[in-house]
């Protein structure tokens, strides 16, 4: 009896913040928190709050023995207690009673019980999003922060609890990037020792491991009403809202980490993932610091320039992705830095394949040949991401990148801007000029100038039309299928595709304008230069039937875009300059391409003849048509650019009505009204600024294999 009344007089003694802690704890923990006292509690909290830390540190103590002793049942319980207290108490003295609170939590998430860390993460979550009524200057989250990136990495043997702990760390590290962002002192969680936990931690979990033993498995089922979640996708939203609250100053923190864990778990062939990582940055960041990724990314480039071909390719091919997101906002000051890289970077892989190929002369080796196609990858990937960089660039932009990349393309006689490929010699410069012309192709593609003189500068068009670029038939067919994507301002390209005998041009439709008083000032100063290059690339001995059909695509657009009274002369004197040549042959070309002029000739007398609707005119070509159709079809495009089509062993019996004629030309052009005095006046190339000498550089002749000579 004694010993009950001692008991009860201690009990009276205790403070009264012990007793109504001690009173919400049932003997049984089975029956879980008492309500009736927790209200008393909470009530006392709010009424008294310079007792909260108090509270606190009682229920700290608690749960620290409960803890030792694995009595978890009132762990739960505390922890419940805690969460109540969070949620219905904001004051000044809220500070303290937080301290105790964040000690707590730690404890349970020290602990080795699964159970325990998501019930901790539980509680910071729901701690996270309250918002205090003042900043706390003092607080930091630098164990939450290793802890959670901890948990994200759980490889507990069980697939379901792994699961768990893996996304209670997710949304533990979700919790701790709010915070810190409501927090006045949110810079803290930006500092590079966080993002080097965080961003890892977050991707590990978006990654799809393909290994059997490290897959994540299923998440658990739904408890308590809770919807069921995924790692991944959990990390993926956790991810996003990380980026999108990232500003100027702590981008770069953010970004750095994924090439870092992409580096490491050589993520970068296959890129998918990566791709997919930068994808959901792009997408993720504010527009106006796309700039930051792009720099980050040609950093990192210029970082593994040593590193095989085909991770530098996945890096490419992300920086790919990133332009793409990008040139749809702002890119910033980065335009030329990309370009200049890139072409860096090309003329490195150039390098490196010739090395490999050298290394390799006289001995067939499979890896290096292996190495050569993989270098292949990469320039293709460069020149993918040049030309669509270039081509989603406003107008004015544009028009800059094309000068920029031209200047760069190694041509005779030009400045030293271009690209150094003075070590490459003759095969390496022709594969640096490829893949520069193949880039051009894609930037100039939809540019669309007021005048032609805006799209072909002198500047651009003298090195673009250098003889330089007519060393083979592929240089060839790039120059004229930029100068037609630079001519052709109503896209009629389409519909001259392919080199053919039309019956009726006014069935194709084509679009056309009047000519403008800068484009006629343009074909006075520069026409020149197109029938020059034009005539010099019918008589080239490597064409194939595709360079005929880009130079019959060059003429039809000069007629339609280019072209009057004036521009119409000098086309005929052109084409039948063209003609004679063909039969004289001082140039010892092969009946093959000797035929396929004939019949580019033909297409295009039939095509302009039509255009400007001269009935006299049109007679004439119809009716040398037709007489070629019976006596002679290898003169007609339809037949010579067939596979087994039949050669003629000479020209030189033909009879002239095989031909086009002159004065025959000059007797119905003259009937209309046309100026017909300079028709009588052979056509002969000029020279252009470029190459006061007009003699091209000297080129072995490629002989056309199974062509017969005259």
């Amino acid at each position: 009896m004694g010993r009950t009344g001692v008991c009860c007089c201690c009990a009276a003694l205790r403070p009264r913040y012990k007793r109504l802690v001690d009173n919400i704890f049932p003997e049984d923990p089975k029956d879980g928190l008492v309500k009736a006292d927790m209200e008393k509690l909470t009530f006392y909290a709010v009424s008294a709050p310079e007792k909260l830390d108090r509270i606190g540190a009682y229920l700290a103590e608690r749960l620290s023995r409960d803890v030792v002793r694995h009595r978890y049942g009132y762990v739960l319980i505390a922890m419940e207690a805690l969460d109540q207290l969070l949620m219905a108490c904001h004051s000044q003295s809220i500070k303290p009673f937080v301290e105790s609170f964040l000690q707590m939590v730690a404890k349970l998430l020290e602990s080795g019980e699964p159970k325990l860390q998501v019930l901790g993460t539980n509680s910071f979550v729901k701690f996270a999003n309250i918002e205090e009524d003042t900043p706390s200057y003092h607080r930091r989250y630098d164990f939450f922060v290793s802890r959670f990136s901890a948990m994200c990495h759980s490889c507990h043997s069980d697939p379901e609890t792994r699961t768990e702990i893996r996304i209670a760390g997710i949304r533990g590290i979700q919790g701790v990037v709010r915070k810190t962002v409501n927090d006045e002192l949110r810079a803290t969680i930006w500092e590079p020792q966080h993002m080097d936990k965080i961003v890892p931690s977050l991707l590990f979990n978006m990654q799809k491991i393909e290994d059997i033993d490290s897959r994540i498995g299923p998440p658990s089922s739904p408890t308590g009403g809770e919807k069921e979640e995924n790692p991944a996708v959990l990390a993926e939203n956790c991810f996003r809202e990380l980026l999108g609250r990232a500003t100027y100053g702590n981008m770069n923190n953010a970004v750095r980490p994924v090439f870092a864990h992409l580096d490491h778990h050589k993520l970068w062939d296959p890129n998918e993932f990566a791709v997919s990582c930068f994808k959901i940055i792009m997408y993720s960041i504010q527009a106006q610091y796309s700039h930051h990724v792009i720099q980050e990314t040609l950093g990192h480039l210029d970082a593994r320039k040593r590193d095989s071909p085909r991770v530098r390719a996945g890096i490419i091919q992300v920086l790919l992705e990133a332009v793409a997101i990008a040139a749809k906002g702002s890119i910033g000051p980065t335009v030329l830095e990309v370009f200049n890289t890139l072409l860096k970077h090309l003329r490195l892989s150039v390098d490196f394949e010739l090395g490999e190929r050298r290394s390799s002369t006289g001995s067939a080796s499979f890896s290096t040949s292996s190495k050569e196609s993989d270098e292949r990858i990469v320039q293709n990937a460069i020149i993918q991401t040049i030309g669509f960089f270039g081509s989603n660039l406003p107008d004015y932009q544009r028009s800059e990148i094309m000068m920029f990349v031209m200047g760069k393309v190694p041509v005779l006689g030009t400045s030293s801007h271009s690209l150094d490929t003075s070590h490459l010699g003759d095969l390496g410069t022709r594969r640096i000029q490829i893949m520069l012309l193949r880039s051009l192709l894609m930037v100039t593609s939809g540019y669309n100038a007021k005048t032609i003189a805006a799209a072909l500068p002198a500047p651009f068009l003298d090195p673009l039309l250098s003889p330089s670029l007519m060393e083979d038939s592929e240089l060839r067919q790039l120059v004229l299928e930029i100068l037609h994507n630079l001519i052709d301002r109503h896209d009629n390209r389409a519909k001259l595709r392919g080199i053919r005998i039309i019956p009726d041009v006014s069935d194709l439709k084509i679009k056309r304008d009047k000519i403008s008083r800068q484009d006629v000032s343009f074909m006075k100063k520069h026409g020149q230069q197109l029938y020059r290059h034009i005539y010099l690339g019918c008589k080239e001995d490597d064409n194939v039937q595709k360079n005929f059909e880009l130079l019959f695509t060059s003429l039809a657009l000069i007629t339609i875009e280019l072209a009057n009274e004036e521009v119409v002369i000098d086309l005929i004197r052109l084409a039948i300059a063209l003609q004679d040549t063909i039969i004289i042959n001082e140039d010892n070309l092969p009946m093959f391409n000797r035929c396929g002029v004939m019949a580019l000739v033909a297409a295009y007398l039939n095509f302009l003849s039509q255009m400007i609707a001269v009935p006299a005119f049109c007679q004439h070509v119809s009716k040398v048509i037709e007489t070629r159709t019976v006596e002679a079809s290898y003169f007609l495009p339809e037949n010579i650019f067939k596979d087994k089509c039949i050669l003629p062993k000479s020209l030189e019996k033909h009879e002239k009505n095989l031909f086009f004629l002159t004065n025959k030309i000059a007797e119905s052009l003259g009937g209309s009204g046309y100026s017909v005095e300079r028709l009588s006046v052979p056509y002969v190339p000029q020279v252009t600024a470029l190459f006061p000498s007009g003699k091209k550089p000297h080129k072995c002749r490629h002989k056309s294999k199974g062509k017969s000579e005259p």
